[in-house]
């Protein structure tokens, strides 16, 4: 991982910055002492309670078709409900989660697991299930911004709409969709951020849009092919699951509200197995939790997705309600000014969650363990280790190493040993740890190094200051317990991984922009969004919004560089739908000693390589300020897509961009 002393060493000082000179300064004291909630992070407990493995979901039916090719079939919906997410003795959270309509016990935050097979489409009734016993919407947990560019079912529907004076947050029927993050999928089942749906309520207001824009040319497209219908409060998709066995994961996605959706918790991992590219069974630590398994079984392979949560005294989630919460700023707001009144730029919660619970303990017999690791939060960067003591001075020696096997995208082309893991929103880590050795009742800590700010590359301390030791720098705890039963996966270094096949060679490069505005009306207050663009001939960024005309428009089955270049003070996890891509390298553009790129673009010195974690297939991937980062995908399904920041306060907020591939 390159240091941003080690960037300042490679470019030079290219003189004073002019893009956004002031971000730096602002972002570490906004985020310096971690506000919010009115409970004390202090005061939880850690490693009480036991890490919960989500359970497979159980299947509604499986559909036998006259092909030949049977389809498993599911029923499932976002309900509100509470759970004991702080330890024994907090009050309960209500939270939202997905589970099986056909299995009440389901309903989990985070979701039970999908298991997918290799070439065994899953089909899915996604349900708006956010009514109460009445059948009455529920309004949402948190403060809803109705002055983004967003959903807006009051209408003018998936618009900013224009206000006389500031409006407090929408209380209205809340709009899901939900994306399987990593899939291979049509446009109708990529979960559209302009395909929205709202519950079938009772008390639905008159004049309001039940469904986004492309909800019913969707419907359309999926019933004529299906012959299925999608009734009122749902939609269905179907997954061909024909790409690389791969740790997918699925949440909600609706246009300008994802960041609060996904908090509430609706998201869950969707592991698809088999096919070519997949080992053999008992070449890996196993099993896995399946369909039908009884209580109290050892799981040697575990989904672990980590995020940050802030909660109130009465076990209530925390998110902020103002904008004035991030940094001071108490308006005007819109339409006074240009700067919403609720939305934040960023948001670091102060507690750590795992799977659905806080600073859980997970019993390891000292054996190999194969973790499939989420980084779920909305906006903090991980960067993760496993050592003996948690309050070691940061950075801490990592004392027990990942061997990396696979990323977003399915296997690596080899295993790659690691002292610790950087892992961006959105990504995934598909890890082996070898505890064998280790003596019953030892200690070993996941904990957590990367910064309680945003993050702009490099390592603590030289570059920023490490998470709290106390609280978001610990992640969960491992107690070793007697072994049960002899360990029959491979050691890691007789590992043998699945080949790759690289991409063919590419028929365009494309040149795309990442960008933040300050405030057109108010000196030195900003950011007022992040953006996305293209580069002009010249080298400069050219910002474009949502719903400025599409400029990613590649052709079916080319295969496209897309050269990424970073003018923010932020490292940003670009993903782009219905692709895996490959990273190719990265190059230094001329910036200021804070990595801050000014137009127009120069390029300086050679590109480097990705690092050895990013040589598989992604779909996520981080783009440095002060940068350019190159990728290549190829795009063999026609339709409308998107690509966007995967900090999803960002991606609310303009970050996000349609993409559209053949005519």
């Amino acid at each position: 991982m390159q240091t941003r002393r080690q960037f300042i060493k490679t470019v030079g000082v290219a003189g004073a910055a002019t893009f956004l000179p002031w971000r730096v300064g602002v972002r570490r004291a906004a985020a310096a002492t971690l506000p919010g909630g009115t409970l004390d992070p202090g005061l939880i407990s850690k490693y009480v309670a036991p890490l919960v493995i989500p359970p497979a979901m159980p299947r509604t039916s499986k559909i036998v078709q006259r092909s030949g090719q049977d389809i498993d079939y599911y029923e499932i919906a976002v309900r509100q409900f509470q759970q004991a997410i702080l330890p024994s003795g907090l009050p309960m959270t209500t939270v939202w989660g997905y589970g099986s309509v056909n299995h009440p016990g389901t309903f989990n935050y985070p979701a039970f697991t999908i298991e997918a097979g290799w070439e065994t489409p899953v089909r899915v009734k996604w349900i708006n299930g956010l009514v109460d016993t009445d059948a009455n919407y529920l309004p949402h947990l948190l403060a809803v911004d109705p002055t983004l560019h967003w959903a807006n079912p009051p209408g003018p529907r998936d618009t900013r709409p224009r206000f006389k004076r500031t409006p407090g947050p929408y209380h209205g029927p809340v709009p899901i969709v939900t994306h399987v993050h990593g899939a291979h999928s049509t446009e109708e089942s990529d979960g559209y951020a302009e395909a929205w749906y709202l519950p079938a309520a009772n008390n639905i207001p008159p004049g309001y849009f039940r469904n986004g824009t492309w909800y019913d040319r969707f419907k359309a497209k999926f019933e004529s092919i299906w012959q299925q219908p999608w009734d009122p409060g749902t939609a269905v998709f179907q997954y061909a699951n024909d790409q690389r066995a791969a740790t997918l994961w699925f949440h909600d996605h609706s246009l300008g509200m994802t960041r609060l959706n996904v908090y509430a918790g609706p998201a869950g991992f969707y592991l698809l197995r088999g096919g070519p590219s997949e080992l053999s069974a008992g070449i890996l630590p196993g099993p896995a939790p399946a369909v039908g398994d009884p209580p109290g079984l050892n799981y040697h392979e575990i989904p672990i997705a980590i995020q940050d949560r802030s909660f109130n005294a009465d076990g209530s989630l925390f998110y902020p309600d103002s904008r004035e919460f991030f940094d001071g700023f108490a308006g005007p707001y819109i339409p006074q000014s240009d700067i919403s009144p609720i939305w934040n730029p960023e948001f670091f919660g102060n507690t750590i969650v795992v799977n659905g619970r806080t600073w859980p303990n997970l019993n390891i017999e000292p054996r190999r363990y194969r973790l499939r690791l989420l980084n779920g939060c909305n906006a903090r960067f991980l960067i993760l280790k496993l050592v003996t003591d948690p309050l070691a001075s940061r950075p801490a020696a990592p004392e027990i190493p990942f061997t990396q096997i696979g990323t977003e995208g399915g296997f690596l082309p080899a295993p790659v040993q690691l002292g610790q893991l950087l892992m961006s929103p959105a990504e995934r880590a598909d890890v082996i740890v070898d505890f064998t050795g280790l003596p019953v009742g030892a200690e070993i800590y996941l904990t957590n190094e990367g910064p309680d700010e945003p993050f702009g590359g490099g390592e603590p301390p030289d570059d920023f200051d490490a998470a709290d030791p106390n609280t978001t720098g610990q992640v969960m705890k491992f107690t070793v317990v007697p072994l049960t039963g002899a360990d029959s996966s491979l050691p890691v270094e007789q590992l043998v991984l699945p080949a790759i096949t690289p991409l063919a060679g590419a028929t365009r490069t494309r040149m795309v922009s990442l960008n933040e505005e300050v405030s057109a009306r108010l000196q030195d207050v900003g950011p007022r969004e992040a953006v996305l663009g293209v580069m002009d001939r010249f080298g400069n960024p050219v910002p474009l919004m949502w719903t400025d005309p599409i400029t990613e428009k590649p052709r079916l089955n080319d295969t496209e560089i897309w050269e990424i270049y970073n003018f923010t003070a932020d490292a940003h996890p670009i993903h782009i739908h219905e692709v895996q891509f490959q990273v190719i390298n990265r190059q230094a553009l001329v910036a200021d000693e804070e990595g801050i790129s000014s137009p127009p673009a120069r390029l300086v010195g050679s590109p480097f390589q990705p690092e050895p974690w990013e040589t598989g297939f992604k779909d996520t991937v981080i783009a440095y300020p002060g940068q350019v980062t190159r990728i290549k995908a190829s795009f063999d399904i026609p339709g409308q897509f998107v690509w966007h920041c995967h900090i999803v306060e960002h991606e609310d907020n303009e970050m996000m961009r349609p993409l559209r591939v053949g005519p």
